[in-house]
């Protein structure tokens, strides 16, 4: 099937849990990813430290997260693996187009996300007006700057200068 966009690679990874101290204790200290930066949003409830693996335009970020309050709701620890973040060329052509196709996002629309991106949700359920969705997984879509989408055309298309 033809798109109007590309999937360029992983974004991100976001884990949850109670405790994201816990979470740091095998993330940093373990497996040595590095703290790179802290997001916290009581609107989302969430407090995270956002960690890297990898280096330049292909590093992926690795969000710890914990809730900041455990019995409001959206409950970021009660699924382990929260969501996948996926590199988009055209993140607003996909939303138009996937929408299209019958594909159900979560509420929020397009906004500037933790890292400062333009980022959408897939929602991870399915209804009759949208009968396509993450099967049970929270997919975050996420607008690659200039540089990721050049470094991923290069990789794809190696001797091609775009």
């Amino acid at each position: 099937m033809k798109r109007p966009f590309q999937v360029l690679g992983i974004q991100q990874i976001a884990i949850g849990g109670p405790d994201k101290e816990r979470l740091k204790k095998l993330w940093v200290d373990m497996l040595g990813l590095e703290v790179t930066g802290t997001y916290k949003s009581e609107r989302e409830n969430v407090d995270e430290d956002i960690c890297v693996i990898g280096a330049g335009v292909f590093k992926v970020e690795v969000d710890l997260m914990q809730p900041l309050d455990l019995e409001q709701k959206p409950a970021v620890h009660t699924t382990p693996l929260n969501h996948v973040g996926l590199w988009i060329d055209d993140l607003a052509t996909a939303v138009e187009w996937l929408t299209a196709q019958g594909v159900r996002f979560a509420p929020g629309g397009i906004r500037q996300g933790a890292a400062g991106f333009d980022i959408c949700f897939l929602h991870p359920k399915s209804n009759d007006q949208f009968p396509i969705a993450g099967e049970g997984v929270l997919i975050e879509l996420v607008q690659a700057p200039p540089e990721v989408v050049k470094a991923f055309s290069q990789l794809a298309h190696p001797g091609q200068s775009r």
